[in-house]
């Protein structure tokens, strides 16, 4: 978790560059985008269309994030330097939804605007948040998950965590739709690995000792499907695995049956309206407080669809 050092650490980067002149590269606006992490395939997609967006609209932008999605301070520093250079926007995915809003309420007071992505804030310092719908994906893949269990049994969450807004909400979106639609399901576990593949797969396993008649688990990023998949596939177990994201291993998961299907994101196009309302916030120009950047339900019958394979990702 973020420590009090590190924020005030931040605030000192911020307060002393702030005569700083505002960062270009050649001449071009510039605009960072700090992400949750970097080690899945969902952020390079992500990263694909930010970069798409800078060269579309002539402007700088660069893209990182921690190693994993349990680095709070080191995304805290890694904003605190991208502020430090005064750029004319950024774009900003929390790890933790409280932790940067000090360092955030100091780049709206230099008139830098926040545009959260993926993942929002509980604050309304950022101008605008593109992002999935991630409640109503959630609940979807709770629908989904009904539907494969025959309407009754017991079932799991592999979360990724429980500090980000896409984590909570996912959690939620999938609890609260069971227990307000299917309420002969009955979810007995709720663990988090933080998205970690190796994490979730000894979670997975842990569940399913501790509940032989599970019938399906629901994981809720890319690491944590994934583990999921493995957690079961060690375990020799049958159960209905529901996962969320895209990428590879979701893929071939999909097409060989271990998994039923999963919840797909647009990653492309939440990288590219991130940066579209980024420039056009750093203009002075209306710009949508949320960005609907939309979701699929993907299976065997429909990963092939030039519709879904489009939102799909390596």
């Amino acid at each position: 978790m973020f420590t009090r050092r590190t924020l005030l650490g931040a605030a000192a980067a911020l307060s002393l560059a702030a005569a700083a002149p505002m960062a270009q590269a050649e001449g071009k606006m510039y605009i960072p985008l700090i992400s949750k992490g970097f080690q899945h395939q969902f952020w390079q997609a992500v990263k694909a269309g930010a970069d798409k967006a800078g060269k579309d609209l002539g402007v700088d932008v660069s893209f990182e994030g921690p190693d994993n999605e349990s680095q709070v301070d080191k995304q805290i520093d890694m904003l605190a330097a991208a502020l430090a250079k005064k750029p004319a926007a950024i774009g900003f995915a929390a790890l933790d939804s409280q932790a940067a809003i000090p360092l955030l309420q100091q780049a709206k007071d230099a008139g830098i605007p926040v545009i959260a992505f993926d993942s929002g804030v509980d604050s309304d310092i950022p101008v605008a948040t593109a992002a999935t719908d991630n409640v109503a994906a959630a609940a979807l893949a709770a629908d989904k998950m009904a539907e494969l269990i025959g309407d009754e049994g017991k079932v799991a969450i592999v979360a990724h965590d429980q500090t980000s807004r896409t984590g909570v909400d996912r959690r939620d979106g999938f609890a609260n739709r069971m227990k307000e639609a299917h309420p002969k399901i009955q979810i007995v576990a709720i663990e988090y690995g933080g998205g970690d593949q190796l994490k979730s797969t000894e979670i997975t396993k842990a569940i399913l000792t501790a509940n032989p008649d599970i019938k399906g688990i629901f994981g809720t990023n890319e690491g944590s499907a994934i583990g999921v998949v493995n957690g079961v596939k060690e375990a020799g177990s049958h159960i209905v695995i529901v996962g969320y994201d895209s990428g590879k291993a979701q893929k071939d998961a999909i097409r060989d049956g271990t998994m039923a299907g999963a919840i797909t994101q647009n990653p492309v196009g939440i990288g590219y309206e991130t940066v579209k309302a980024a420039v056009a916030a750093a203009k002075g120009e209306p710009v949508e407080k949320k960005i609907d950047t939309g979701f699929y339900w993907y299976d065997k019958t429909n990963i092939d669809d030039p519709k879904i394979a489009a939102v799909l990702y390596d």
